[in-house]
């Protein structure tokens, strides 16, 4: 069963979710794009109770999206086990933010993953904020 969520739409399902991210993907810079090719990405409704508790969220629905595994700038040859590098999606607080935005929610997909690429990269939260900041001034 699906829910109203706007003007007569339903809520995109987890698989709707991932084939936007999968699409999203594809308009990354080819340059970037081939440094994210090993990075795994999973839709799920809500984090883990183990997220929840490491990222000291009070709500299920702070969360956006969380980037696992080891920025490119500290990996090494040497690591005997390297981390997977997985991207989390969690659709359920995407459904809510864009409900109270007005984005489409293509667009909160997109926002979601490359931030979360971002931390791939080894960006911070700060750093992505003043990349934002500095495109929009920009426009």
């Amino acid at each position: 069963m699906t829910r109203e969520i706007k003007k007569g739409m339903t809520a995109p399902s987890l698989a709707e979710i991932e084939t936007l991210a999968r699409t999203a993907l594809k308009t990354i810079p080819a340059a970037l794009a081939r440094h994210v090719k090993g990075v795994i990405i999973r839709v799920e409704d809500f984090p883990d109770a183990e997220t929840e508790r490491d990222m000291e969220l009070e709500d299920s629905f702070e969360i956006l999206g969380l980037y696992r595994g080891t920025p490119l700038a500290a990996k090494s040859v040497t690591d005997p086990r390297p981390a997977i590098d997985m991207i989390y999606l969690y659709r359920r607080p995407m459904l809510d933010y864009w409900c109270e935005t007005g984005e489409t929610i293509e667009a909160v997909v997109r926002h979601v993953l490359i931030h979360e690429i971002g931390h791939h990269f080894g960006f911070s939260d700060e750093d992505m904020e003043r990349l934002e900041r500095e495109a929009a001034s920009e426009d």
